[in-house]
């Protein structure tokens, strides 16, 4: 199964790297979209299907945990995985946002195999396809 995948960061460079994670990770993705804020994340849902969501908090127009709100409060939407990527620490947020629904949190930087562990943890590793993909370094957004 190739996924179809949202990236969602206010910076166009942080998406780009997460797109290139994506691809050096060895899973197999079909697609991927982005958004710039969680209101552009909220549209391209109701859009198409995704079978998982990679956001940030801090951006624009609404943030990451306020698009993981709203996701939680829509019945369909709340089955789509989210997948916090963020610099910020704060424990108490990290727990708010578990308590929301998230299934995991990746840190910055994050190396491209954390990113495919992470779609395997989430997702099952039935789910996940793998491709033959070069090893990287450090992907640092």
């Amino acid at each position: 199964m190739s996924l179809s995948v949202l990236v969602v960061d206010d910076s166009a460079v942080v998406r780009s790297v997460v797109r290139k994670a994506l691809g050096m990770s060895g899973v197999a993705v079909s697609e991927v979209h982005e958004a710039g804020s969680g209101l552009q994340a909220l549209r391209v849902l109701g859009e198409r299907w995704i079978d998982i969501v990679f956001a940030d908090l801090n951006m624009p127009e609404m943030s990451g945990v306020e698009m993981v709100r709203a996701m939680a409060a829509d019945d369909l939407l709340a089955t789509v995985p989210v997948v916090i990527i963020s610099s910020d620490r704060d424990p108490s947020r990290i727990d708010e946002l578990r308590r929301l629904g998230i299934r995991a949190y990746l840190k910055k930087p994050f190396r491209p195999e954390s990113l495919r562990d992470t779609l395997h943890e989430v997702l099952g590793s039935a789910a996940v396809q793998s491709v033959a993909a070069p090893r990287a370094s450090e992907v640092h957004p």
